[in-house]
Protein backbone atom coordinates (compact mmCIF):
# COMPACT_ATOMS: atom_id res chain seq x y z
CA UNK A 1 0.00 0.00 0.00
CA UNK A 2 1.61 3.25 -1.28
CA UNK A 3 2.24 5.94 1.56
CA UNK A 4 -0.22 8.82 0.57
CA UNK A 5 -3.25 5.87 0.12
CA UNK A 6 -2.48 4.99 4.26
CA UNK A 7 -2.71 8.72 4.77
CA UNK A 8 -5.79 9.83 3.24
CA UNK A 9 -7.54 6.52 4.63
CA UNK A 10 -6.21 7.41 8.21
CA UNK A 11 -7.36 10.50 8.20
CA UNK A 12 -10.76 9.95 6.91
CA UNK A 13 -11.64 7.04 9.46
CA UNK A 14 -9.67 8.99 12.63
CA UNK A 15 -11.27 12.08 11.76
CA UNK A 16 -14.46 9.61 12.15
CA UNK A 17 -13.01 8.48 15.15
CA UNK A 18 -12.16 11.68 17.28
CA UNK A 19 -15.91 13.76 15.58
CA UNK A 20 -18.06 14.28 19.16
CA UNK A 21 -21.77 14.00 19.10
CA UNK A 22 -23.39 16.37 21.50
CA UNK A 23 -26.74 14.62 21.12
CA UNK A 24 -28.68 11.34 20.22
CA UNK A 25 -28.75 10.73 16.39
CA UNK A 26 -32.39 10.46 15.14
CA UNK A 27 -33.05 6.67 14.31
CA UNK A 28 -33.34 5.19 11.11
CA UNK A 29 -30.19 4.97 8.95
CA UNK A 30 -30.60 2.63 6.00
CA UNK A 31 -30.35 -0.70 6.69
CA UNK A 32 -26.93 -2.60 6.12
CA UNK A 33 -26.82 -6.29 4.02
CA UNK A 34 -27.26 -8.62 6.67
CA UNK A 35 -24.08 -10.24 8.21
CA UNK A 36 -23.16 -13.61 8.25
CA UNK A 37 -25.24 -16.20 10.48
CA UNK A 38 -24.35 -16.04 14.13
CA UNK A 39 -24.72 -18.88 16.86
CA UNK A 40 -27.31 -18.00 19.03
CA UNK A 41 -25.77 -18.08 22.60
CA UNK A 42 -28.97 -19.12 24.13
CA UNK A 43 -29.62 -21.42 21.04
CA UNK A 44 -33.49 -19.96 19.97
CA UNK A 45 -33.83 -18.52 16.93
CA UNK A 46 -35.39 -14.65 17.37
CA UNK A 47 -38.70 -14.42 14.98
CA UNK A 48 -39.17 -10.98 12.91
CA UNK A 49 -40.70 -8.38 15.16
CA UNK A 50 -44.94 -9.36 15.60
CA UNK A 51 -47.03 -7.25 13.73
CA UNK A 52 -47.17 -3.30 14.37
CA UNK A 53 -45.19 -1.23 15.97
CA UNK A 54 -41.72 -1.96 15.02
CA UNK A 55 -39.18 -2.55 18.01
CA UNK A 56 -37.29 0.58 19.40
CA UNK A 57 -33.57 -0.18 20.52
CA UNK A 58 -31.02 2.57 21.36
CA UNK A 59 -27.64 2.79 22.18
CA UNK A 60 -24.98 4.93 23.62
CA UNK A 61 -21.41 4.29 22.32
CA UNK A 62 -17.86 5.24 23.81
CA UNK A 63 -16.37 5.68 20.02
CA UNK A 64 -18.09 5.82 16.20
CA UNK A 65 -20.09 3.41 14.93
CA UNK A 66 -17.34 3.20 12.37
CA UNK A 67 -14.07 2.79 14.58
CA UNK A 68 -13.10 -0.41 13.54
CA UNK A 69 -13.40 -2.00 16.45
CA UNK A 70 -15.45 -2.20 19.32
CA UNK A 71 -18.09 -0.07 18.39
CA UNK A 72 -18.91 -1.21 15.11
CA UNK A 73 -19.03 -4.53 16.39
CA UNK A 74 -21.73 -3.95 18.19
CA UNK A 75 -23.41 -1.49 15.80
CA UNK A 76 -23.10 -3.84 12.93
CA UNK A 77 -24.83 -6.59 14.54
CA UNK A 78 -27.67 -4.04 15.21
CA UNK A 79 -27.81 -2.91 11.24
CA UNK A 80 -28.17 -6.81 10.30
CA UNK A 81 -30.59 -7.87 12.56
CA UNK A 82 -32.43 -4.82 11.34
CA UNK A 83 -32.12 -6.02 7.63
CA UNK A 84 -33.29 -9.37 8.69
CA UNK A 85 -36.30 -7.72 10.40
CA UNK A 86 -37.68 -5.85 7.26
CA UNK A 87 -35.88 -2.76 7.97
CA UNK A 88 -37.16 0.20 10.07
CA UNK A 89 -40.46 -1.82 9.62
CA UNK A 90 -39.53 -4.55 12.17
CA UNK A 91 -36.85 -2.66 14.20
CA UNK A 92 -35.84 1.20 14.85
CA UNK A 93 -32.17 1.87 15.87
CA UNK A 94 -31.47 5.30 17.46
CA UNK A 95 -27.69 5.66 18.46
CA UNK A 96 -25.35 8.65 20.29
CA UNK A 97 -21.36 8.00 19.57
CA UNK A 98 -18.37 9.65 21.48
CA UNK A 99 -20.10 9.40 24.92
CA UNK A 100 -16.39 9.62 26.23
CA UNK A 101 -18.12 11.38 29.25
CA UNK A 102 -20.05 9.38 31.67
CA UNK A 103 -22.48 12.62 32.90
CA UNK A 104 -23.45 13.06 28.94
CA UNK A 105 -23.58 9.14 28.68
CA UNK A 106 -26.00 9.08 31.72
CA UNK A 107 -28.76 11.49 30.40
CA UNK A 108 -28.72 9.95 26.78
CA UNK A 109 -29.38 6.80 28.46
CA UNK A 110 -31.83 8.28 30.45
CA UNK A 111 -33.33 10.38 27.57
CA UNK A 112 -33.60 7.10 25.18
CA UNK A 113 -35.55 5.66 27.85
CA UNK A 114 -37.94 7.97 28.76
CA UNK A 115 -38.74 8.31 25.13
CA UNK A 116 -40.00 4.88 25.39
CA UNK A 117 -37.09 2.76 23.90
CA UNK A 118 -37.64 -0.55 24.77
CA UNK A 119 -34.51 -1.52 24.87
CA UNK A 120 -31.54 0.64 25.25
CA UNK A 121 -27.69 -0.71 25.31
CA UNK A 122 -25.23 0.92 27.18
CA UNK A 123 -21.87 -0.03 25.08
CA UNK A 124 -19.08 0.18 27.26
CA UNK A 125 -18.20 -0.98 31.24
CA UNK A 126 -17.96 2.87 32.42
CA UNK A 127 -21.38 3.07 32.06
CA UNK A 128 -22.67 0.42 34.26
CA UNK A 129 -23.97 3.12 37.50
CA UNK A 130 -25.58 5.05 35.78
CA UNK A 131 -27.62 2.57 33.68
CA UNK A 132 -28.25 0.64 36.99
CA UNK A 133 -29.42 3.82 38.29
CA UNK A 134 -31.58 4.74 35.48
CA UNK A 135 -32.91 0.72 35.01
CA UNK A 136 -34.40 1.65 38.88
CA UNK A 137 -36.47 4.81 36.93
CA UNK A 138 -37.67 2.40 34.27
CA UNK A 139 -38.36 -0.79 34.94
CA UNK A 140 -40.42 -1.85 32.10
CA UNK A 141 -37.28 -1.14 30.01
CA UNK A 142 -35.07 -3.48 28.91
CA UNK A 143 -31.14 -2.27 29.45
CA UNK A 144 -28.44 -4.16 27.87
CA UNK A 145 -24.37 -3.82 28.63
CA UNK A 146 -21.04 -4.42 28.40
CA UNK A 147 -18.24 -6.14 29.13
CA UNK A 148 -20.07 -7.08 32.16
CA UNK A 149 -21.90 -10.07 33.50
CA UNK A 150 -23.88 -7.81 36.23
CA UNK A 151 -27.75 -8.08 35.68
CA UNK A 152 -28.31 -6.40 38.71
CA UNK A 153 -29.92 -9.21 40.33
CA UNK A 154 -28.46 -7.83 43.86
CA UNK A 155 -30.25 -4.86 43.38
CA UNK A 156 -33.42 -6.05 42.90
CA UNK A 157 -33.28 -5.48 39.18
CA UNK A 158 -34.64 -7.66 36.47
CA UNK A 159 -34.74 -5.36 33.52
CA UNK A 160 -30.89 -5.54 32.90
CA UNK A 161 -28.82 -8.06 30.38
CA UNK A 162 -24.99 -8.32 30.46
CA UNK A 163 -22.81 -9.29 27.74
CA UNK A 164 -18.67 -10.02 27.67
CA UNK A 165 -16.09 -11.25 25.07
CA UNK A 166 -13.54 -14.18 26.20
CA UNK A 167 -11.44 -12.07 24.05
CA UNK A 168 -8.06 -13.82 25.36
CA UNK A 169 -9.28 -17.05 23.46
CA UNK A 170 -8.91 -15.02 19.93
CA UNK A 171 -5.87 -13.04 21.05
CA UNK A 172 -4.53 -16.47 22.02
CA UNK A 173 -4.62 -17.78 18.47
CA UNK A 174 -3.57 -14.81 17.52
CA UNK A 175 -0.32 -14.93 19.23
CA UNK A 176 0.10 -18.26 17.52
CA UNK A 177 -0.38 -16.69 14.11
CA UNK A 178 2.35 -13.69 15.27
CA UNK A 179 5.07 -16.20 16.82
CA UNK A 180 5.21 -17.56 13.25
CA UNK A 181 5.02 -15.27 11.48
CA UNK A 182 7.93 -13.31 13.03
CA UNK A 183 11.07 -13.78 11.97
CA UNK A 184 12.83 -11.41 14.63
CA UNK A 185 11.48 -13.20 17.85
CA UNK A 186 10.17 -9.18 18.41
CA UNK A 187 6.50 -8.57 18.74
CA UNK A 188 4.66 -5.40 19.85
CA UNK A 189 1.15 -4.75 21.73
CA UNK A 190 -0.46 -1.94 21.78
CA UNK A 191 -3.35 -1.34 24.35
CA UNK A 192 -5.71 0.72 25.61
CA UNK A 193 -6.61 0.63 28.77
CA UNK A 194 -5.40 -2.67 31.39
CA UNK A 195 -8.80 -3.69 31.84
CA UNK A 196 -11.86 -5.08 30.34
CA UNK A 197 -11.90 -7.36 27.23
CA UNK A 198 -8.24 -5.48 25.69
CA UNK A 199 -6.69 -6.68 28.90
CA UNK A 200 -8.08 -10.30 28.37
CA UNK A 201 -6.94 -10.00 24.76
CA UNK A 202 -3.33 -8.90 25.31
CA UNK A 203 -2.87 -11.76 28.22
CA UNK A 204 -4.38 -14.18 26.21
CA UNK A 205 -2.06 -13.23 23.29
CA UNK A 206 1.01 -13.16 25.49
CA UNK A 207 0.22 -16.77 26.33
CA UNK A 208 -0.11 -17.80 22.76
CA UNK A 209 3.38 -16.54 21.82
CA UNK A 210 4.72 -18.06 24.57
CA UNK A 211 3.11 -21.18 24.00
CA UNK A 212 4.15 -21.02 20.13
CA UNK A 213 8.41 -20.00 20.53
CA UNK A 214 8.79 -19.18 24.02
CA UNK A 215 11.93 -17.21 23.59
CA UNK A 216 10.32 -14.21 21.74
CA UNK A 217 10.21 -11.05 23.17
CA UNK A 218 6.57 -9.41 23.35
CA UNK A 219 6.82 -5.95 24.03
CA UNK A 220 3.70 -4.24 25.84
CA UNK A 221 2.38 -0.97 26.07
CA UNK A 222 -0.75 0.70 27.44
CA UNK A 223 -1.56 4.04 25.94
CA UNK A 224 -4.56 4.60 28.79
CA UNK A 225 -6.46 5.83 26.01
CA UNK A 226 -9.33 4.12 23.85
CA UNK A 227 -9.06 6.41 21.18
CA UNK A 228 -6.00 8.54 20.93
CA UNK A 229 -4.72 7.74 17.57
CA UNK A 230 -1.38 9.36 18.12
CA UNK A 231 -0.65 7.86 21.12
CA UNK A 232 -1.54 4.33 19.40
CA UNK A 233 0.67 5.48 16.23
CA UNK A 234 3.23 6.73 18.75
CA UNK A 235 3.35 3.62 20.73
CA UNK A 236 3.38 1.26 17.12
CA UNK A 237 6.71 3.45 15.84
CA UNK A 238 8.65 2.48 19.48
CA UNK A 239 7.78 -0.73 18.47
CA UNK A 240 9.23 -1.31 15.41
CA UNK A 241 12.42 0.95 16.54
CA UNK A 242 12.57 -2.10 18.93
CA UNK A 243 12.78 -4.74 16.54
CA UNK A 244 8.93 -5.94 16.01
CA UNK A 245 7.98 -7.41 12.73
CA UNK A 246 4.19 -8.46 13.86
CA UNK A 247 2.15 -5.91 16.01
CA UNK A 248 -1.47 -5.60 17.34
CA UNK A 249 -3.60 -3.80 19.41
CA UNK A 250 -7.20 -3.23 20.78
CA UNK A 251 -10.06 -0.43 20.77
CA UNK A 252 -10.42 2.16 18.42
CA UNK A 253 -7.30 4.23 18.44
CA UNK A 254 -5.67 1.11 16.64
CA UNK A 255 -6.42 3.11 13.40
CA UNK A 256 -2.62 4.87 14.64
CA UNK A 257 -1.02 1.61 15.02
CA UNK A 258 -2.37 0.17 12.03
CA UNK A 259 -1.32 2.77 9.94
CA UNK A 260 2.16 2.89 10.68
CA UNK A 261 2.25 -0.76 10.47
CA UNK A 262 1.58 -0.31 6.79
CA UNK A 263 3.87 2.29 6.32
CA UNK A 264 6.64 0.15 7.88
CA UNK A 265 5.02 -3.36 6.14
CA UNK A 266 4.62 -4.68 9.80
CA UNK A 267 1.74 -7.54 9.97
CA UNK A 268 -1.03 -6.87 12.06
CA UNK A 269 -3.65 -8.75 14.27
CA UNK A 270 -6.65 -7.40 14.32
CA UNK A 271 -9.74 -8.11 17.36
CA UNK A 272 -13.26 -6.90 17.71
CA UNK A 273 -14.09 -5.48 14.12
CA UNK A 274 -12.67 -6.28 10.92
CA UNK A 275 -9.58 -3.96 10.43
CA UNK A 276 -8.51 -5.12 6.73
CA UNK A 277 -9.58 -2.38 4.74
CA UNK A 278 -6.98 0.13 7.02
CA UNK A 279 -4.78 -1.76 5.93
CA UNK A 280 -5.44 -4.66 3.41
CA UNK A 281 -1.91 -5.98 2.73
CA UNK A 282 -0.75 -6.48 6.30
CA UNK A 283 -3.74 -6.85 8.46
CA UNK A 284 -3.17 -10.97 8.43
CA UNK A 285 -6.40 -12.10 10.79
CA UNK A 286 -8.73 -10.84 12.86
CA UNK A 287 -10.67 -11.92 15.52
CA UNK A 288 -14.41 -10.27 15.20
CA UNK A 289 -17.16 -10.03 17.56
CA UNK A 290 -20.82 -11.37 16.45
CA UNK A 291 -22.91 -9.78 18.64
CA UNK A 292 -26.35 -10.66 16.30
CA UNK A 293 -26.96 -14.18 18.33
CA UNK A 294 -26.84 -11.91 21.72
CA UNK A 295 -29.04 -8.87 20.84
CA UNK A 296 -31.64 -11.85 19.27
CA UNK A 297 -31.50 -13.62 22.12
CA UNK A 298 -32.30 -10.53 24.10
CA UNK A 299 -35.15 -9.59 21.48
CA UNK A 300 -36.67 -12.93 21.74
CA UNK A 301 -36.73 -13.04 25.81
CA UNK A 302 -38.47 -9.59 25.62
CA UNK A 303 -40.89 -10.16 23.47
CA UNK A 304 -41.80 -13.57 25.51
CA UNK A 305 -42.17 -10.91 28.82
CA UNK A 306 -38.70 -11.90 29.70
CA UNK A 307 -36.81 -8.26 30.16
CA UNK A 308 -33.71 -8.99 31.71
CA UNK A 309 -31.91 -11.19 34.22
CA UNK A 310 -29.35 -13.22 31.50
CA UNK A 311 -25.56 -12.70 30.77
CA UNK A 312 -24.17 -13.51 27.95
CA UNK A 313 -20.25 -14.32 26.78
CA UNK A 314 -19.06 -14.49 23.41
CA UNK A 315 -16.33 -17.76 22.93
CA UNK A 316 -14.46 -18.96 19.71
CA UNK A 317 -17.68 -22.04 20.43
CA UNK A 318 -20.45 -19.43 20.32
CA UNK A 319 -19.81 -15.66 18.73
CA UNK A 320 -16.27 -15.37 18.19
CA UNK A 321 -14.74 -15.92 14.86
CA UNK A 322 -11.13 -16.15 13.67
CA UNK A 323 -11.04 -14.91 9.90
CA UNK A 324 -7.67 -14.63 7.45
CA UNK A 325 -7.35 -12.15 5.41
CA UNK A 326 -6.80 -13.51 2.10
CA UNK A 327 -5.23 -10.71 0.62
CA UNK A 328 -2.08 -11.70 2.58
CA UNK A 329 -0.40 -15.04 1.86
CA UNK A 330 -0.43 -16.60 5.04
CA UNK A 331 1.68 -20.08 5.11
CA UNK A 332 -0.11 -23.17 5.26
CA UNK A 333 1.36 -24.21 8.53
CA UNK A 334 0.45 -20.93 10.44
CA UNK A 335 -3.18 -21.51 9.30
CA UNK A 336 -2.82 -25.06 10.66
CA UNK A 337 -1.27 -23.68 13.93
CA UNK A 338 -4.18 -21.67 14.19
CA UNK A 339 -6.52 -24.22 13.58
CA UNK A 340 -5.36 -26.53 15.67
CA UNK A 341 -5.24 -23.58 18.73
CA UNK A 342 -9.07 -22.95 18.12
CA UNK A 343 -10.45 -26.38 18.08
CA UNK A 344 -7.70 -26.97 21.43
CA UNK A 345 -9.54 -23.93 23.04
CA UNK A 346 -13.05 -25.00 21.79
CA UNK A 347 -12.72 -28.63 23.32
CA UNK A 348 -10.97 -27.31 26.46
CA UNK A 349 -7.50 -28.72 26.01
CA UNK A 350 -6.29 -25.20 25.92
CA UNK A 351 -7.08 -22.74 28.50
CA UNK A 352 -5.58 -19.90 27.58
CA UNK A 353 -5.44 -17.54 30.85
CA UNK A 354 -3.96 -21.10 32.27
Amino acid sequence: MRRITWILLLAMVAATVLTACAAPAAPGVEPAPPAAEATQPAGEETEAAATGEPIRIAIIMPSTTTDVAWSQAMFSALKAIQAEMGGEAGMQIAFTENMFNVADAAAAIRDYAADGNEIVIAHGTQYGNAMFDVAVEFPETTFVWGTAVDTGADKGLSNVFAYEAQAQEGGYVNGVIAAMLSKKNVIGVVGPVEAGDAKLYIDGFLAGVKATKPDAQVNVSYTGSFGDTALAAEAANTHIKAGADVLTGSAQQVVGAIGVAAENQVYWLGTQSDQTPLAPDFVVANQLYDWTGVIKDVIALRQAGTLGGKAYSLTLNDGLIIEFNDQVAVPDDVKAAAEAAIEGIKSGEIKPLE
